[in-house]
Formats: C-alpha cells, structure tokens, sequence
C-alpha cells in the first residue's frame, strides 16, 4: 500500500468487500446449478433450475447496484493512488462495470438473464433435433439484447461490435482482428492447398478404434495428472459441449466427452480444459481475496488452454511421454503424426490445429454480420454452409454439425475471436519461454512442473491486473502480432507434410 488509508477511503473499501463477498457467494451458487445444468440435472428439471440461476444472478447484481456500494466504489476509483496494487485493480475494475451497468436496472438485467437462459435451452433441443428454427426465436432475442445492452452503456466505443468484443477482449477491435485474420488467410490458404497435395500420407485409421468408457475415464484421470492438476483442488463430469469452471480458489471443474470410435476428442478436450483449470489453480490467491479474479480475459485464458492442449499436448515430446498409456500396434511417430494430420472438417472443437482458426473466422465474420445487420438470423445456416465451402472446401449436411454445433450464441456475440487470438498469444509466450528452459526436454521426460512453473511466474501472476497488450508485452518484450503462431505452424506443418 502506498499510503495510510483515510477513513473515508478504507470504509468505502470495508463495505466494497463485504458487499462483493455476499454477491460472490451468490455467484458461487449459480457457478454449481451451471456445472449440474450442463452434465447430470434430469432433462425436466432443466427449466426450473434455469429460473433459479436466473434469480440468483439478480441477487447478485442488485447487491452491486445498491446506491451505498455504487458510492463506496466509487470513492475508491477517485482514491486509487491510496490502494495496493491489487485494490487499485478492484476499483478500476468496479468503475468500468459501472459504466457498462448504470443505465442497467435490475429488472432489464433479470430480463436479460431469463433469455440467455431459455436460449441455452432451446440450443440444446435444436442441437438435438438438428433443427436451427427452434433456436432462431432465441437468437434473435439475444441479438437484440446485445444491441439494447451495448446502447445502454453510459460510455461506449462507437462501433457496436468493438463493444461486444471489448466485453471479453479488452482493448480489442474489429480492426484489429480484420488485419490479423486477413493476414491469416494470405499464409494458411495457399498452405493448406499445400498440405492437400503433398504426398505425405498421414494413417489415421487407428484413431477410429473402439475404446470403452471406463478406458476413456482412466485416460482422462491418467491426463489430469500428467499436465501437473491438483485433483485435491477439482473434478470432472462428462458433458455435451465440454467446458471449464473456476468455481472458487480450491475448486476448477472440468468436463470432456465420450465418444467410442474418436478417443482422441477426449483426450485433447482434458487437455484443453485441463489448460483452463491450471489458470485458475496457479494464479495468484490475492484474485479471490481482491475480487478480481474475474479480470482475465477470454484470449488469455484460451491463451492457456490451447497452449497445453496444442503447443505442448501434440508435441512429439508430449506423444512420447504418454504414448505406452494409449494403444499397442501402433508406433510413437504415427500417433504423433495422426494427432497432427491435417483434414478439413466440420466441427470446430475437433478441428486440427492448423485449420482450427479458419473455423474462428467464419464465425468473426457471421458475427459482424449479424450485429451490423447484414444478415438476417433465419439466413445463417445457408451463411454459415457457405462460408464452410469458401474456406475450408465442404459443407454441413445438417444444422447440428453446421451452424448449431457451438453454445456460445446463446449467450452473446463477440467471444470466438478469443480462440484465435488465444493462439497468438500462446505462440509468442511459448518463443519467450524456450529462452529461459528446455521444454521438449521437461515435456519428454514428464517434468511439466517446469513449464507449470514458468507459466505461473510469466503469464499467470499478472493476467488479471493488466490489459492483454501490456501482459503479452511484459512476458515477451514485443508488441502484439500474429506472426509468431504463422511461423509455428509454418515451421511445424512443413516439416510433417515435407513442404
């Protein structure tokens, strides 16, 4: 702390952290009855426990629209100077909510809840059907919502989508991205034609096998504790669109999938998720005693969880440690090379690495359509297919593995730039890291507590106290580009396909 608090700055901050601490208990709740909705609540159950969440979220927010914390915050943002670091971060934070939130009264946000929650569940019935008019009515909703939202804010940046963006990327634009994503295209196009016309022929037959549950449920235990998570500290459920859950300092849930005759989608969705777990069991303590452990943004935590579940979990050095945990008849460098084989596909989560961000532009550039008016709702899988044969060379056959295969709309617009930029991110840090350790080395020898530990030191510490651009300038002395995760793949794609 730099200074001695006055009195009326420390009573501001007494009754800003009882305040949050009852609203984080009610957060807390709705966190669980998530985690029960989306792996084991009883289909009938499902609605009614949606209208509980829904009511609990309000009590939340109500307890932060209170006139007397609404002051008290206020009094720590003009009184910053005076707080810890991490203090300091709490009232900046609390100030920009205000601003998002002042025009907001509880019952437009109860409002507001209640869609997003019948959205959720009227995605999962149209998944189920593959029938993309049962959600229509929702996401129209949730589009209008967005735009009612975004026009509420007492500040805003002039570009509707900037802010939807900036609510899960902060200080992230649309122009930005267009760069980003244009230069993507320019390297990963020609090169997958590429890939498609080289005469390595990568066998992945195998990764078709027949592989029961209970063997999946020992590879997923077997994963968990190879990537270094403290199982003290979490669990795992199975679900329909796998997930993670920072519930609590002590308590990061994870999910994956089943699937007999694709074992490997397990495996990197644990891997993946099992990277978000990480970030909430290494960060540092002070978030939840601050309140602000909510502060990393969505690229810095998929950042995270596609460095372990990619960078390090289909590395050669990876393969090898885990390869006597997998499947007999088949050698080291063929499963290295299946795990890696390139091949466009329809869905995302299961998408190679390298096609993977051609499925985060298509719905960038689905998304700016839809927020900027340019295309109707009831157009979007007709947009959606298109885009598919644009890019990657096929087309859905149906709205399940088209335009219905994510959950994310149901919820708002503006979060699948995270991924790619998650990627960028990841692809500098992990060039900044080889400087300070040998990680093929860690990797292949079972010693991911040296990489856990870099990462804890250079990308965990700080993420929730600085935007992304100053985080990734800190951890790697350079400016934020693209062109390190180009080179990577660049580099390890033209050595698989002998390009």
């Amino acid at each position: 702390m730099t200074n001695k608090l006055s009195a009326d700055t420390e009573a501001a901050l007494d009754l800003v952290n009882r305040t949050l601490t009852e609203a984080e208990t009610c957060d807390h709740a709705v966190s669980v009855l998530n985690y029960d909705l989306e792996t084991i609540c009883p289909e009938k159950a499902m609605a009614e426990q949606s209208n509980v969440i829904s009511y609990l979220e309000n009590q939340s927010f109500k307890l932060r629209k209170n006139e007397s914390f609404v002051r008290a915050a206020e009094t720590l943002f003009r009184h910053r100077g005076e707080l810890s670091e991490f203090d300091a971060v709490l009232a900046e934070t609390l100030h920009r909510n205000y601003l998002k939130e002042k025009n907001l009264s509880p019952e437009k946000r109860k409002q507001f809840s209640d869609v997003r929650n019948q959205a959720f569940l009227d995605w999962l019935r149209a998944k189920k059907t593959s029938d993309f008019s049962i959600f229509a009515p929702s996401l129209e909703k949730i589009r209008d919502l967005s735009l009612e939202e975004t026009a509420l804010r007492e500040e805003r940046l002039p570009d509707t989508y900037d802010n939807l963006l900036d609510d899960y990327e902060r200080g992230m634009t649309a122009g930005e991205l267009d760069a980003c994503f244009g230069r993507c295209l320019e390297v990963l196009l020609p090169m997958l034609e590429k890939i498609k016309g080289s005469r390595k022929k990568i066998r992945t037959d195998f990764l078709r096998r027949r592989v029961t549950d209970e063997e999946q449920r020992r590879m997923t235990d077997y994963l968990c504790s190879v990537i270094g998570l403290d199982m003290t500290r979490s669990a795992w459920a199975l679900t329909e669109h796998p997930f993670t859950d920072g519930l609590w300092y002590d308590d990061a849930r994870i999910t994956t999938h089943f699937h007999p005759t694709a074992f490997a989608s397990s495996m990197y969705s644990v891997i993946h998720e099992g990277g978000h777990a990480l970030f909430e069991q290494l960060q540092p303590e002070e978030n939840y005693t601050h309140h602000i452990r909510m502060n990393k943004t969505m690229g810095q935590h998929e950042s995270v969880s596609r460095f372990y579940e990619n960078i390090i979990g289909r590395s050669e050095a990876f393969i090898h440690l885990i390869y006597p945990e997998t499947m007999e008849g088949v050698s080291e460098r063929e499963l290295y090379e299946a795990v890696n084989a390139v091949t466009p596909s329809l869905i995302r989560t299961e998408a190679d690495e390298f096609t993977y961000t051609l499925h985060i532009i298509i719905r960038y550039e689905i998304e700016k359509r839809i927020i900027g008016g340019t295309a109707a709702i009831g157009e979007l899988p007709e947009l959606w297919n298109s885009l598919y044969e644009k890019y990657l060379g096929i087309r859905p056959e149906n709205d399940r593995e088209g335009v219905l295969q994510d959950v994310h709309w149901a919820s708002g617009f503006g979060y699948f730039p995270a991924y790619a930029l998650g990627n960028f991110y990841n692809a500098m840090y992990y060039r900044r890291m080889k400087e300070d350790l040998s990680v093929e080395n860690a990797v292949r020898s079972g010693n991911l507590g040296k990489v856990n530990s870099w990462m804890a030191e250079h990308v965990f510490f700080s993420a929730d106290r600085e935007d992304p651009k100053t985080w990734i300038r800190n951890i790697t002395g350079r400016s934020f580009t693209a062109e390190d995760f180009l080179q990577y793949l660049t580099e390890k794609y033209g050595a698989l396909y002998g390009l």
